[in-house]
């Protein structure tokens, strides 16, 4: 039986692929490498017959062992996961420009980058637009991996505020509690950091705790 290997389901884009599926397809035609994921270790090779289907990394990603310690030893009380058959949790954010969502006719389906540097963040991110709103300034989207910002045209909106985040509430310490300030952690967040917001909505799906997340901030 062949040895093959498994990404983590992290969907970071370091690789130089957009999702770990990707990845996983580039690999079988030979248009990439396993070592050029960051992740990537002899130690997490299996066996051929335990490849992972694109639908088995969406259950991997859910699947990693968080500790409820992040890296500079803060405690959370959940992780804050994608719904089903999503890339990320989804985020809502803010431009310090407002204005730019009206003025660029930013839409669905597009691109957009920049710095959440309203919480604190140091990473400048990609993310796809679900909906964007060009009265309040308010954009839908999900975080994807930074290759995709090299493929095609994107609004680089620079600086934005993080208003909200929408998810699956993962328990670690603690549940999410309607009303009430926490820690969490976004579900394979770059730099590892907990994240603190105020429980605005926790209502209870098929796909677990569907918890909406605003004044987001790093401590």
């Amino acid at each position: 039986m062949v040895n093959k290997w498994n990404p983590p389901g992290k969907n970071c884009g370091a690789c130089g692929s957009q999702t770990c599926s990707d990845f996983v397809d580039r690999l079988e035609t030979g248009l990439t490498e396993v070592d050029l994921c960051p992740f990537y270790s002899k130690e997490n090779i299996v066996s051929q017959g335990s490849i992972l289907s694109r639908e088995n990394l969406a259950i991997q990603a859910r699947n990693i062992p968080y500790s409820g310690i992040d890296v500079t030893g803060k405690e959370y009380d959940f992780v804050l996961l994608p719904f089903p058959d999503e890339p990320s949790a989804r985020k809502f954010i803010v431009p310090f420009r407002a204005d730019l969502v009206e003025l660029w006719g930013i839409k669905k389906g597009e691109l957009v980058t920049g710095r959440p540097a309203g919480p604190g963040c140091p990473v400048y991110h990609a993310l796809r637009v679900l909906s964007a709103n060009p009265v309040t300034g308010v954009i839908e989207c999900h975080t994807v991996g930074p290759m995709a910002a090299r493929k095609e045209d994107v609004h680089d909106i620079q600086a934005y505020h993080v208003h909200a985040f929408e998810g699956i509430a993962s328990t670690i310490k603690k549940p999410p509690v309607f009303g009430t300030r926490q820690y969490f952690l976004p579900g394979n967040c770059m730099i590892g950091l907990a994240h603190t917001a105020l429980v605005n909505m926790c209502f209870q799906k098929p796909s677990g705790l569907h918890v909406r997340l605003e004044d987001i901030r790093i401590l």
